[in-house]
């Protein structure tokens, strides 16, 4: 089995941001991604998902360096300095490099 080094590109933010940060990604080449709801703590306090105004979502995309090196420039140019927003990549190999 022959595996295919890409990046994975993890999104953790304001669930708000959702839709908006959809289009980014589609604008952006991403080809695909994964949202789920997260839970945590942080710099900003507690976000427990309580109510939807305080929850937070994770975004995880797999794609090529270029792609994720230029989404995750994007997003801090764009939202860092008004919303709750990490961002954290890792290497990973995928056994359908075609898919990404």
């Amino acid at each position: 089995m022959h595996s295919h080094t890409r990046k994975l590109l993890t999104v953790i933010t304001e669930a708000a941001l959702e839709s908006t940060l959809v289009r980014d990604l589609d604008r952006l080449n991403a080809h695909g991604y994964t949202i789920t709801d997260a839970r945590g703590k942080g710099s900003r306090g507690v976000r427990d998902a309580g109510w939807e105004a305080n929850s937070n979502i994770r975004i995880e995309i797999v794609c090529d360096a270029e792609t994720a090196t230029a989404i995750a420039s994007y997003l801090r140019e764009h939202y860092y300095d008004d919303y709750a927003m990490i961002l954290f990549m890792s290497n990973i190999d995928v056994l359908r490099s075609e898919k990404f």
